[in-house]
């Protein structure tokens, strides 16, 4: 979606840890209010991506396939499960679609290559996700989305997201 003129398309990407850091992130950000969501994962694995998937369909219920309609991810390991994170735990039918950049392409995923920046601003490179707290990911996300953005017309991705949601 190059024209981030429809709400409900996402790019979801992984954070790794230092080398000894067994434990990741999940990172998720939404194409047109930039909105981002980070979860913290006890490893960097297919099983965890899709945990984290079912989490925020149990969460959001009904309202999961509306809010996100696609998601783009790499061709990192832990995204290869694409049934795993298509198939819907409330339905017969797939909760989102799964799509992929072309290899070496980061260029086509901006917005979490812009996410992670800022997660690597609470997060420096070598951090041990092994001793990262809920709380301080809470922390990092709620920052992120509070801050008013020159591109969004100096509101933030929460209240931007939120009106998406409202309508």
């Amino acid at each position: 979606m190059k024209d981030r003129e429809t709400f409900g398309h996402w790019e979801m990407d992984s954070v790794m840890g230092c080398r000894s850091s067994k434990a990741a992130l999940v990172v998720l950000t939404e194409h047109l209010t930039r909105y981002g969501l980070i979860f913290r994962v006890p490893d960097h694995t297919m099983e965890s991506v899709v945990k984290v998937l079912n989490r925020l369909e149990r969460r959001m219920g009904k309202d999961f396939r509306q809010v996100f309609q696609s998601i783009t991810v790499d061709n990192g390991s832990e995204f290869q499960d694409c049934a795993g994170m298509e198939k819907s735990l409330r339905r017969r039918t797939s909760r989102t679609r799964i799509y992929y950049c072309h290899p070496y392409s980061a260029s086509e995923q901006g917005s979490s290559e812009n996410m992670n920046r800022i997660v690597y601003h609470f997060f420096p490179k070598g951090t041990s996700f092994d001793e990262v707290t809920a709380v301080q990911v809470t922390q990092a996300e709620d920052w992120k989305n509070s801050y008013p953005r020159a591109i969004l017309g100096w509101r933030s991705a929460r209240a931007l997201f939120e009106e998406h949601l409202t309508n």
